[in-house]
C-alpha cells in the first residue's frame, strides 16, 4: 500500500526461506488493513527462487535484490534507507501475522509513546509460546545460571532464567530489556538517531545492541500480548552448531561493548564455560542412555567447542558502510 502518509515501513530480509517469505507477505495482505504501510524487501541472495517470488507477489514490495548475503543487520539498514513511514516494522520471513497484529501493534504504539520500541506475542506453529519475542540484558548472574546448568533446571524460574523472563508466558504488558527483532517495531526518527543496527553484528545480537543503546535516548521498550504471531524460528539457519557460533560471537561482543571493563573478562569466562559445561553434560547423557537424539546434541556441543576460536572473540570488525552512533543527542 502506497500513499502520502505512511504510519509503518514493514522491512522484510529473506534468505532461501521462498515458500515461507510467501506466505508471510500473503498474511501482511490479508491481516492489515487499519494502518497505512508500505512494504520493503531486501533478499540476501538465495537460490531458492525467493527473489522472483517477492517481485511477483501481490503485494508490490519495494524489491532490493543483493547479490551476497550481507546478515540481517546490514540487509535491514539498507531497507531503512528508504522507508517513509512514522514506525519501522522488522518482519521475519519465518513468521505469520495473525488477527491484525500490525494494525494491534501501532494502535499499542501510538498509546505508549514513551517506549519508542515495541514488540508483541509469538508462538510456534503447534500455537504454544515461542518465549523468543523479547530478551533481558546478560547479567554475571543469568551467565553464571546458564554456564552452571541451573537455567537448564529450571527453565520456568524467573530467579534462574533471567535473560529468557522465565516464567512469563508474554500474556500481559510490559517493559522489556530488549525486543526480538522478528516482530521489531521503532519509531523512524529513534533509529535514524541511532543508526540503526550496528554492521558489526551479522546475524544475532543486533537488536540487543540497538535496544541497549536506545536507553540513552529515553527508550523503555514494552511488549504487548495483542499483537500475536506464529514465529518457526531458525529457518534460515537450519545448522545448529553454526546458529551457536553465530549467537556466541553476539553474546560476547555485547559483553564486550555493554559491559563495565572490570567485569568483562568475568563475562567472557562464563560464555566460554557455557559450551563446556553443554558439552561435558551432553557427552555423559549420550554415554549412560546412548540414543540417536543424545548423541547428535553431544556432537553439536562438540563441533561448537571445537570452534571456539571463532566466536571467543566476538565478531570481527567488517568494513563498515556506515558510522554509529547517532544522530540525535541522547537525554540526559
Amino acid at each position: 500500500m502506497h500513499s502520502a502518509h505512511i504510519d509503518v515501513s514493514i522491512l522484510v530480509v529473506s534468505y532461501n526461506t521462498c515458500a515461507m517469505t510467501r506466505a508471510a507477505l500473503d498474511s501482511i495482505l490479508a491481516e492489515t488493513k487499519d494502518v497505512s504501510y508500505e512494504v520493503i524487501a531486501v533478499d540476501n541472495a538465495s537460490t531458492d527462487g525467493s527473489a522472483a517470488m517477492i517481485a511477483a507477489h501481490p503485494l508490490r514490495p519495494e524489491f532490493i535484490r543483493l547479490s551476497e548475503n550481507r546478515g540481517f543487520a546490514r540487509a535491514n539498514n539498507l531497507a531503512a534507507r528508504r522507508a517513509r513511514g512514522r514506525y519501522l516494522l522488522l518482519l521475519n520471513p519465518d513468521t505469520l501475522v495473525l488477527d491484525s497484529a500490525i494494525d494491534k501493534l501501532v494502535a499499542f504504539a501510538k498509546t505508549e509513546p514513551k517506549a519508542r520500541i515495541w514488540g508483541g506475542r509469538t508462538l510456534y506453529a503447534c500455537g504454544s509460546l515461542n518465549p523468543s519475542s523479547c530478551w533481558g540484558r546478560m547479567t554475571l548472574w543469568n551467565l553464571f545460571c546458564r554456564a552452571s546448568g541451573l537455567t537448564g533446571l529450571f527453565p520456568g524460574h524467573q530467579i534462574f532464567n533471567g535473560e529468557a523472563y522465565g516464567g512469563w508466558q508474554r500474556d500481559t504488558v510490559r517493559h522489556v530489556d530488549i525486543v526480538s527483532g522478528c516482530l521489531f517495531l521503532i519509531e523512524k526518527e529513534l533509529w535514524d538517531g541511532l543508526n540503526g543496527f550496528d554492521p558489526l553484528f551479522f546475524m544475532y545480537g543486533e537488536e540487543a545492541d540497538l535496544c541497549l543503546r536506545a536507553h540513552a535516548f529515553s527508550a523503555r521498550p514494552m511488549i504487548t500480548p495483542h499483537a500475536t504471531i506464529i514465529h518457526y524460528g531458525g529457518a534460515s539457519e537450519s545448522a545448529r552448531a553454526g546458529k551457536m557460533v553465530r549467537l556466541l560471537a553476539a553474546k560476547v561482543s555485547l559483553v564486550d561493548r555493554h559491559w563495565q571493563p572490570l567485569l568483562v573478562p568475568l563475562g567472557r569466562a562464563l560464555l566460554a564455560a557455557w559450551p563446556l559445561t553443554r558439552l561435558i553434560a551432553t557427552s555423559v547423557r549420550a554415554a549412560l542412555v546412548p540414543s540417536a537424539s543424545k548423541l547428535e546434541t553431544a556432537d553439536a556441543w562438540r563441533q561448537i567447542w571445537r570452534r571456539r576460536n571463532e566466536w571467543q572473540h566476538g565478531y570481527e570488525n567488517p568494513t563498515k558502510t556506515q558510522t554509529a552512533p547517532a544522530a540525535l543527542a541522547p537525554s540526559t
